[in-house]
């Protein structure tokens, strides 16, 4: 059973940084994707950055390219490094993962594991 726990998150403000991390147990996939999706308050769940198993590819949201960088290690845990955070930047964050994609949509709709989040704040 796959098991994605985020951690990281915090209060930061405008213009500092923070890494969060998904912890992947019974993660054994050679395949697929994961990714990073967030959700505001009152706001739809919005695709962040997405990469493959091997880590060849990555996707980011227009909002955060240039600012925020997915990695993953050999342990499938997966990372997202997030430089000069912006107020619209808070949100809840969350690990998502999926085995079978051959791509990697920023779409929750295609995702089929979740973590539970972890809340990023940024004021400004």
């Amino acid at each position: 059973q796959v098991q994605l726990v985020e951690s990281g998150g915090g209060s930061v403000q405008a213009g500092g940084s923070l890494r969060l991390a998904c912890a992947a147990s019974g993660y054994t996939y050679t395949t697929g994707c994961m990714a990073w999706f967030r959700q505001a308050p009152g706001k739809e769940r919005e695709g962040v950055a997405g990469i493959d198993s091997g880590g060849w590819s990555t996707k980011y949201a227009d909002s955060v390219k240039g600012r925020f960088t997915i990695s993953q290690d050999n342990a499938k845990n997966l990372y997202l490094h997030m430089n000069s955070l912006k107020p619209e930047d808070s949100a809840m964050y969350y690990c998502a993962a999926n085995p079978a994609l051959d791509d990697c949509p920023l779409r929750r709709e295609f995702y089929r594991d979740w973590g539970q989040g972890t809340q990023v704040t940024v004021s400004s």
